[in-house]
């Protein structure tokens, strides 16, 4: 029986954290229903790491990216390879990408013109961009209304009801995190509450973030049905038809064929 499944949108299980177990991190994922991961490039290497975790396994979908905390290191040739990647079929989006004015870890200028440059590329490809936003929103609003007809997803949207109209009316879906569990995070699960349906998509940021009650553990793909589980509390709706219509939200994204349907991240992995 086809049962509804769900898509984590925003995963770095590519990195050293899942060395050990990412087999099984893969199975735990498929055991929890979730039948497609977005497997998501933050630098050139990682970008790399994604699409050679990827290949050959049905429902694991890479991007490529730079994030703003790496702003400042960006080069020509790192560029290159960035568009380079994103221009590949099996690529699904461009980025993480972004502005961070709460750790600046780049100079303003520097993740500006990055983040710029990202938006013009993901418009150029017709290809979604992963928006990083923290502390950043004017601005981060302001470009991507600059950037017209860019499309894409406000990754681990931590905001509250203020700030949603500048993205919805941009036509961006609203992704969200184990942030949102948390119960002190008031204004984040209003935001979660009142969201359009067809707006709404579900990510985990592995190996960060784990929701309420994994607090302060690494947190893995199979968690994301925690966050689906909690927001369908929130909105008073039933989980498994909150995870059948954000996993279609999650396809129209980012184009995502159908062959997770029933199948499992790791069915065929190597």
């Amino acid at each position: 029986m086809v049962r509804p499944l769900i898509t984590d949108t925003h995963a770095h299980v590519f990195g050293p954290r899942f060395d050990e177990d990412r087999e099984a991190v893969l199975e735990r994922a498929r055991a929890a229903g979730v039948s497609r991961i977005v497997v998501v490039g933050t630098d050139v290497e990682t970008s790399r790491a994604a699409f050679a975790l990827c290949a050959g396994r049905p429902g694991l979908y890479p991007t490529a990216g730079i994030h703003p905390h790496d702003a400042a290191q960006i080069t020509d040739a790192q560029r290159d390879e960035i568009a380079a990647l994103c221009a590949r079929e099996e690529c699904v989006a461009v980025g993480e990408t972004g502005l961070d004015w709460f750790k600046e870890f780049s100079p303003r200028e520097q993740q500006l013109a990055g983040f710029r440059w990202h938006a013009e590329l993901a418009r150029e490809l017709d290809k979604p961009l992963v928006v990083h936003c923290r502390d950043a929103h004017e601005d981060t609003a302001r470009i991507l209304r600059e950037t017209s007809g860019v499309r894409g997803v406000m990754h681990c949207y931590t905001m509250g009801t203020e700030e949603l109209p500048a993205y919805l009316d941009l036509g961006f879906y609203i992704s969200f995190s184990g942030v949102v569990t948390y119960p002190k995070n008031v204004a984040n699960r209003e935001a979660a509450r009142v969201v359009p349906l067809d707006r709404i998509v579900f990510e985990t940021d592995c190996p960060y973030l784990a929701p309420q009650g994994k607090r302060g553990l690494r947190n893995e793909p199979a968690l994301v049905r925690l966050v689906v589980e909690d927001v369908a509390r929130l909105r008073g709706m039933d989980a498994a038809e909150l995870a059948r219509v954000s996993s279609a939200n999650a396809a129209r994204l980012f184009r995502l064929a159908d062959d997770a349907t029933t199948g499992s991240p790791a069915a065929d992995a190597r």
